[in-house]
């Protein structure tokens, strides 16, 4: 059995590049969780402009309010930067893209109890990684099922075209898009432990429900990834870092796409 960087077999790169999403357990340890929690438990007593604003009266009404995510933490905390590029996250990236990956954006989702989800979407929507594509790196920080408003995947969406979402509910979505998965294909739930991380292909339809515990957070630290031989991005994920932690510029990706032009600064999950 061919077992790549220690970390992934042949088999479950197979089935990442089939199924368009991988659960690796384990990646990281109980050390290094306890300090991306204090890190993150220190950033959401505070405000920093442009990338964590919550209201820190806000009602029990909306508790995405009080505790938003928290967006590009690798610009300007040094923690978040060093576990985007977890060095085990990085080794199984470059087997999934056969070549080395580029780091391109950090965030961290505390999903509180009662906080709405998202509703399904593909991220290439967003990033506009060519040629290629992104990758995802969702790191559960606390356990994620079901009933906490853990991810939803569809398999097998990862070769389904990126589409125009339609308007999403928002009673139940904290964003307004929606992107319908084909008739055939199931939604099925990635139950993950502490630690675990779990990889998806940027044009897989995935999502979440409702955290509809009283008393559970939902906390995950998501990366998104290119592939080194991408020349173009949509420029709100520049600059790039490879995993030394040098800079890499790519092109902008211009406006397009499948709605004709992208509209906003929307960053996915």
């Amino acid at each position: 059995m061919t077992v790549f960087n220690g970390l992934i077999t042949e088999a479950e790169k197979k089935f990442f590049e089939t199924e368009g999403y991988l659960i690796v357990r384990g990646l990281f340890t109980e050390e290094q969780l306890a300090e991306i929690d204090q890190t993150f438990d220190e950033i959401a007593d505070r405000v920093v402009p442009g990338h964590f604003e919550p209201d820190l009266a806000a009602a029990a009404s909306d508790p995405l309010k009080r505790y938003p995510r928290v967006m590009h933490p690798h610009r300007f905390d040094e923690t978040a930067k060093r576990y985007m590029l977890h060095r085990p996250v990085m080794d199984v990236l470059r087997v999934l893209y056969g070549e080395e990956p580029l780091a391109a954006q950090s965030m961290f989702y505390y999903k509180p109890p009662g906080s709405r989800g998202q509703a399904l979407h593909q991220d290439n929507f967003y990033l506009k990684v060519e040629p290629g594509n992104c990758i995802a790196a969702w790191t559960a920080v606390d356990p994620a099922d079901e009933e906490n408003g853990g991810l939803l995947v569809v398999p097998k969406t990862s070769d389904y075209e990126i589409v125009c979402p339609e308007n999403a509910d928002e009673s139940e979505s904290f964003t307004t898009h929606l992107v319908k998965p084909p008739k055939d294909r199931q939604v099925v739930p990635a139950v993950m432990q502490r630690g675990d991380v779990l990889f998806f292909n940027g044009n897989l339809i995935h999502g979440s429900y409702r955290n509809k515990t009283k008393d559970r957070f939902r906390r995950a630290f998501i990366c998104h990834y290119a592939n080194e031989s991408a020349t173009h991005i949509s420029h709100y994920y520049k600059p790039l870092y490879r995993a030394d932690g040098s800079e890499v510029d790519l092109a902008d990706n211009p406006d397009g796409g499948p709605c004709g032009t992208e509209f906003g600064a929307l960053y996915p999950h």
